[in-house]
């Protein structure tokens, strides 16, 4: 048999180590597509000159354009026949990317959990984007739930990873030559700066979208995302294509710069959960609460630890959870980052 069905969980082995296909070289053609399926507007992903005032040589890819392209090489290996991608630790964009790059990506299964159903369980694998220099561009933890093939299979032995709850300040790191101290408020759309922003403090980003059938697609095909459950209907009890979450995050991300605007670049994924399914003609919303700041060695720049909870519309902001600890109705996405942010 030539064609590929994808793994199931029982074909997984800790320790094991998966080298995905295939390379994709990245063009100034994606991030127009990029810009064209969300709203994003950052100044340094917008404008080589822009870029070029803050010490890079010009503008790079977006930091979550990368992740979606380091994301969906792996996706024939490790979530073919998934039935939800659950979660991300230990996230770190560890180099821009340029277009003319080359990205390529890696794995090592890190952790495995059969469900007590028997049907389905649980993979951990550490992911890494390298570029065609073999440098590492980004490098994070998934873990995904999938489906068994046969259900009478042995479990595999458990085995759960030791992730750290967040990527410490210290270690993020940042683009060379990186510097904010001409930075143009007035150009980048807003000016609150590093200071200005409070531990606690919660940023309603107002603007809503719209997941369209024909967006979640297109993007999905873009980031050559070949997961069953996003293209076939026929894939879920309910005939729905489920919303690939990248696009959740994308869209979040951007609508976060109504009130983020000089959260310039995303450089670490403490922890992220896709709290429920999203499907086409959903109306996402998004809100932020800062959760953390810290100084960084480069000039005029800060780092900011925020939560960013993309929502139902329908569903009031800064509503996370009830007493019972779990999260409330109408909320997709919990997610845990650092940015650079203008001091």
């Amino acid at each position: 048999m030539k064609t590929n069905l994808g793994r199931f969980f029982e074909d997984y082995r800790v320790g094991e180590t998966i080298a995905h296909a295939v390379p994709r070289t990245i063009t100034m053609g994606e991030r127009a597509l990029y810009h064209m399926l969300y709203p994003a507007r950052h100044a340094l992903y917008s404008s080589d000159q822009f870029a070029q005032s803050c010490g890079l040589p010009f503008s790079p890819f977006d930091d979550m354009a990368v992740f979606h392209v380091v994301f969906g090489k792996t996706v024939p290996d490790i979530s073919l026949n998934a039935v939800a991608n659950l979660g991300y630790a230990e996230g770190r964009w560890l180099a821009p990317v340029w277009p003319g790059d080359t990205l390529r990506s890696q794995s090592e299964v890190i952790g495995l959990k059969q469900n007590s159903n028997g049907k389905t369980g649980v993979v951990w694998v550490r992911t890494t984007g390298f570029n065609q220099r073999d440098e590492a561009v980004m490098s994070y933890v998934r873990w995904v739930m999938v489906k068994k093939r046969d259900g009478d299979a042995d479990a595999p032995e458990t085995v759960l990873p030791e992730l750290a709850p967040t990527v410490a300040p210290d270690t993020l790191v940042l683009p060379k030559g990186l510097d904010f101290t001409a930075y143009d408020f007035a150009l980048a759309g807003e000016p609150h700066r590093w200071g200005d922003y409070a531990i606690g403090e919660k940023i309603d980003h107002v603007d809503r979208v719209t997941i369209e059938e024909a967006e979640h697609m297109l993007a999905t095909r873009l980031w050559q995302n070949t997961a069953k459950v996003h293209f076939d209907a026929t894939n879920r009890e309910d005939g729905k294509r489920l919303i690939y979450g990248g696009h959740v995050i994308s869209m979040a991300r951007a609508l976060s710069f109504n009130g983020l605007a000089n959260a310039q670049m995303v450089v670490a994924l403490n922890g992220g959960s896709h709290v429920a399914p999203c499907f086409a003609g959903d109306t996402i919303a998004a809100w932020s609460e800062v959760l953390d700041r810290a100084e960084t060695p480069a000039p005029g720049v800060g780092a900011i630890r925020l939560r960013l909870v993309a929502h139902r519309a329908e569903t009031a902001p800064f509503i996370l959870k009830g007493a019972d600890g779990k999260y409330a109705p109408g909320v997709l996405l919990d997610l845990d980052i650092w940015a650079l942010i203008a001091t």
